[in-house]
């Protein structure tokens, strides 16, 4: 689970408050590492369709989405997602809530930047509009009540809107130790993380439950850290898998899962074995 960013302001009761509560989950999420055991697991082979160009130099990837909405665009593996989509000549929907965000996506060729409150559904809706897939890797509040509204409220706002406008490819990122993964991490690092994984849970729970109908996926990654791509990544149906993955590889493994109906209406943990 994605370290919380310290923004609390000195000197204050308050703030120290909350940077205990950082601290508190930063060395949660370290424990919840540390206990993940080693492990050998099979993995999900992900098919990939090639170019009609058969000019083995240029060969890329066709994607079957041609315009995907991501929520959570502006920083973590919701900026990678965006970056390795455009790359591969996907128009992206990137939704932000922070207009220097906005002005820094729009930027990138192929990006639409479009501002707005992940916890107003309304807005949610009116930029999914005109997108065929929808991904979601909304997280990380300063708070515990901010947090199972960005948690729970936000991923749900996505979850419903896709519903809404018939967009039934809709992937949510979420985390190891949801639902059945529960034992794969430690009990002191659960505790710890218990509001966010239940946040993220209930909202795997209104995809899995009532979108039945939609080519859902949940992509459940271990421990996140920065750092570049390695390609050894993989998407496993194993609840009792865990550890740590580089950013840059969850991005890359959604990216995958996408177009790949081995992953449809599946939980899966991403991890880097």
């Amino acid at each position: 689970y994605p370290l919380l960013r310290n923004q609390c302001p000195p000197n204050n009761n308050k703030a120290l408050a909350i940077k205990m509560k950082f601290i508190s989950t930063a060395l949660a999420f370290i424990m919840m590492v540390i206990s993940c055991e080693s492990f050998r697991t099979p993995s999900i082979q992900i098919a990939t369709r090639k170019s009609s160009n058969l000019n083995a130099n240029r060969a890329q990837l066709e994607m079957a989405y041609k315009k995907v909405f991501v929520a959570g665009a502006a920083k973590g593996v919701g900026r990678q997602i965006v970056e390795q989509l455009v790359a591969k000549d996907v128009e992206v929907v990137a939704f932000v809530r922070r207009e220097e965000a906005k002005q820094e996506l729009g930027g990138l060729k192929g990006v639409t930047a479009i501002l707005g409150d992940a916890l107003v559904q309304k807005d949610v809706e009116g930029a999914m509009d005109g997108c065929d897939a929808a991904v979601t890797t909304l997280g990380s509040a300063p708070t515990d009540e901010q947090r199972w509204k960005v948690d729970y409220d936000g991923n749900v706002n996505v979850i419903e809107a896709a519903g809404i406008l018939g967009v039934t490819r809709c992937i949510l990122v979420t985390s190891v130790g949801c639902g059945d993964s529960k034992e794969a991490v430690s009990p002191d690092a659960y505790e710890k993380l218990e509001n966010a994984l239940k946040a993220k849970e209930k909202a795997e729970r209104v995809l899995t439950k009532y979108y039945t109908n939609s080519d859902w996926t949940v992509i459940r990654p271990g421990g996140l850290m920065n750092g570049e791509a390695t390609s050894a990544a993989v998407l496993t149906e194993n609840k009792m898998a865990c550890g740590v993955i580089n950013r840059a590889d969850v991005a890359s493994l959604v990216v995958k899962a996408l177009d790949s109906q081995k992953t449809f209406r599946k939980v899966l943990t991403a991890v880097d074995p």
